[in-house]
């Protein structure tokens, strides 16, 4: 991802200009101490003094805040909070009420960096400084109302936004995990299917092969009567793997409903699903595309999507061409083709070629509040299409 969150910290060039900006936005707030060094009546030194305090705080401050996520209190984490806070009371208590502000930026710093067991005490301690030095100084009491609330809920708001963030990410690894735990599965499937089909033909291929040998020599008839045995047997084998992969590549729309519901729980995903659906009418190639759709759908959902929800619906339409059956599958998370962002990801360029060799039609892309990929298949496989014409009935 391009984009950096609060609480990250920056993995390259373009994701620390993002977050420079972010965090420069709310440097507006400065604004009160500047207008104090600009229009506060203070002396040219006094001026100047400000100046470098101001300057030094924002750089501390930046500092500190590129530091968040590393998950460390270090002495560096530790002594910039309290660099922070002295200057916030020193340029309050010599300058004026306007650098009271500066203890919103030392509490949300705070709430950023530390852990959340140093936080919950580091946040209400500077809240109580600042009240402390907002009654001392001149006016400072009317200024208290409006910093003392954001400085205590920005700082816990803080620390709430770094708590959910961690959980994000360890959800888009688990996400990550239990794809993959389905793709072996799967695997093992397959490799299970096999053994048991061929583990009983191959044992009988090898006893008759060396009855064959044994019979050779004494009984040539009895050897060939093996021999055709063996050819059965093998004929048989090579039916039953066929279909196996067959059924393997094969799916049926019902069990990738199933299996979607189960993939999207896994991962944390709200599941909407259609019931069990009737495809007694429907062509056994277009169920198998429709199925397939679902699976690469659901499977970028988990992977790479994000998201909360996932609607998957399935109707019948009818259009010039006949008949058609139609499955959306919409979700509400950031991404759904699992491609680099600039084009269709591998997976859906396959898609749309195997439903087009139904006759069917596949589109996917970014809606408002996520990404939806619909799948259209006609009911009927494309040769019986051609025996029943629009209008004369399926």
């Amino acid at each position: 991802m391009s984009s950096v969150g609060i609480g990250q910290r920056p993995q390259n060039r373009r994701q620390m200009m993002v977050k420079a900006v972010w965090t420069g936005i709310w440097l507006v707030y400065l604004s009160a101490p500047v207008s104090d060094l600009v229009h506060g009546g203070h002396s040219t030194g006094v001026v100047v003094l400000g100046w470098c305090g101001l300057v030094a705080f924002v750089g501390w401050y930046g500092a500190l805040v590129f530091r968040t996520g590393r998950g460390e209190t270090t002495p560096f984490v530790l002594v910039s909070l309290g660099v922070l806070a002295a200057e916030a009371a020193l340029l309050s208590c010599t300058l004026g009420r306007e650098w009271l502000v500066l203890f919103v930026y030392v509490s949300i710093a705070s709430g950023a960096v530390l852990p959340l067991r140093m936080a919950r005490w580091a946040i209400p301690a500077v809240s109580a400084v600042l009240t402390a030095i907002a009654l001392t100084v001149p006016g400072g009491k009317a200024y208290l109302a409006g910093l003392l609330i954001p400085a205590f809920l920005g700082g816990f708001a803080m620390t709430g936004v770094r708590e959910l963030i961690r959980t994000t990410i360890a959800l888009r690894e688990a996400r990550a995990t239990v794809a993959q735990l389905a793709a072996n599965e799967e695997r093992l499937r397959l490799a299970r299917d096999l053994h048991d089909l061929l583990g009983h033909s191959l044992s009988l291929i090898t006893l008759k092969s060396e009855l064959a040998g044994r019979m050779l020599p004494d009984h040539p008839d009895k050897a060939a009567q093996q021999v055709a045995d063996i050819e059965q047997v093998s004929r048989q084998a090579l039916v039953d793997v066929r279909e196996a992969v067959t059924g393997y590549r094969r799916p049926r729309l019902s069990g990738e409903l199933a299996g979607a519901q189960v993939a999207l729980t896994a991962a944390g995903v709200t599941a909407e699903l259609p019931a069990e659906p009737d495809l007694t009418d429907v062509a056994e190639e277009s169920e198998s595309a429709l199925a397939w759709a679902l699976r690469e759908a659901v499977t970028n959902v988990v992977r790479h999507s994000g998201a909360r929800r996932c609607a998957v619906e399935l109707l019948r339409r009818q259009t010039l061409d006949g008949p058609v059956l139609e499955l959306s599958v919409e979700d509400d998370g950031s991404g759904g083709s699992g491609g680099s962002g600039h084009g269709p990801g591998n997976g859906l360029t396959g898609l749309t070629e195997r439903l087009e060799k139904v006759g069917g039609a596949l589109e996917a892309g970014r809606v408002r509040h996520g990404f939806r990929l619909v799948a259209r298949v006609p009911t009927q496989a494309p040769f019986e299409a051609a025996d029943h014409p629009v209008g004369s009935g399926a």
